[in-house]
């Protein structure tokens, strides 16, 4: 009898420990997800205070796969070293821009401005036009938007291709940490792999090898489509008689990045500008835009999703608006290699690994 009761209390004193145990334990677990929790709303709040940052090195990624897609081409072709080739191909890029705007820069300089003063006398112009078949309200409500913005916006999109953002100084940044990214690409790649646990590792490496693929991909048919939209618009207009067609041929290569809703943007000043020539003018001008729009929705855009990735047409339409409201005009510009890297990493990441899904992407093909 003694015997059982000792045991019975001994077992009552090993249990009270336990017992006492209980809340320190779920005191610690709520202090880790209290953590957990603000970690996460400190992230989103540093995203949304940095969101330019955060563009600004992404535009610097982007480009340092430009820079390294050019590269591999020179060291394929000569045989030289990666460290020439790297100074061959910044030499080749920067040279293209800085003898294209020295050949063409004052030309192109007068026809911005030819532009912005030209679209709100046809503004009034095509009020009149339409007042007199009864239509006049539709334009009275485009020039309460203010034809002034109109005319800032296309000249942000034509002084896009000096300054990545709002200034020369961020346009210097981007290109910089461009140089020394594609410099030595696998530092920044090893110490970006670091950050994860050894079994996420192989699956983060993957995801890096294919957004990396679908950017230099979207970039060579990106800068195919958007020389063939700028030379046939500009021919196209001046075949017209509309004015400053080079500066809007300008206009519609650059605003060719943005999907879907660019080619629409860069038509709305051409249409105008030859309403300031003859009614049945601003009609050709309509056709030619609507022409080169299915040219490169049939054609180019399947070439670049081709290289790319192939996302729905419906997804990167949402994602311009998403950018633009999330991050204005920059956003919008980088749209589309943002949706390319946030669909890859979604397909990879989500779909693949933790949902064990079979996927197939496009640039694996």
């Amino acid at each position: 009898m003694n015997t059982t009761s000792d045991e019975s209390r001994m077992a009552s004193d090993t249990a009270t420990p336990r017992l006492t145990a209980r809340p320190s334990d779920n005191a610690a677990s709520v202090a880790r997800s209290t953590l957990i929790v603000l970690a996460i709303v400190a992230c989103g709040w540093l995203l949304i205070e940095l969101n330019r940052f955060f563009l600004l090195v992404f535009a610097a990624i982007v480009l340092s796969a430009v820079f390294d897609t050019i590269t591999a081409r020179i060291c394929r072709w000569t045989g030289i070293k990666r460290s020439y080739g790297l100074t061959s191909a910044i030499t080749l890029f920067l040279g293209v821009f800085i003898g294209a705007f020295a050949l063409f820069g004052s030309q192109l300089a007068n026809e911005f401005d030819t532009i912005t003063q030209t679209v709100p006398a046809a503004v009034e112009m095509l009020q009149g036009f339409l007042e007199r078949f009864g239509m006049g309200q539709a334009v009275n409500e485009l020039a309460e938007m203010g034809s002034d913005d109109l005319s800032r916006l296309f000249t942000q999109a034509g002084g896009f291709a000096l300054a990545a953002g709002n200034g020369l100084a961020d346009f210097v940044l981007v290109v910089v940490g461009a140089i020394f990214m594609a410099a030595n690409p696998q530092v920044y790649r090893s110490g970006f792999l670091m950050l994860f646990p050894s079994n996420a590792e192989p699956v983060a490496a993957q995801a890096l090898d294919d957004t990396s693929v679908g950017l230099r991909g979207w970039m060579m048919g990106q800068a195919i489509s958007s020389l063939l939209v700028a030379a046939l618009t500009w021919i196209g207009l001046w075949l017209l008689g509309v004015p400053a067609s080079g500066g809007l041929g300008v206009i519609a290569g650059l605003l060719d990045i943005i999907p879907m809703v660019g080619p629409i943007i860069a038509g709305i000043p051409a249409v105008l500008l030859a309403f300031t020539v003859s009614p049945l003018t601003a009609l050709w001008t309509l056709l030619l835009f609507l022409a080169i729009q299915q040219l490169q929705g049939n054609f180019l855009q399947p070439m670049i999703q081709k290289h790319a990735v192939d996302i729905p047409p419906a997804v990167l339409l949402f994602a311009v608006l998403a950018f633009g409201l999330l991050f204005g005009f920059l956003g919008v510009l980088l749209a589309a290699p943002l949706t390319i890297v946030a669909f890859i990493l979604v397909r990879r990441v989500y779909v693949e690994t933790i949902l064990r899904k079979p996927i197939e992407i496009s640039n694996e093909k």
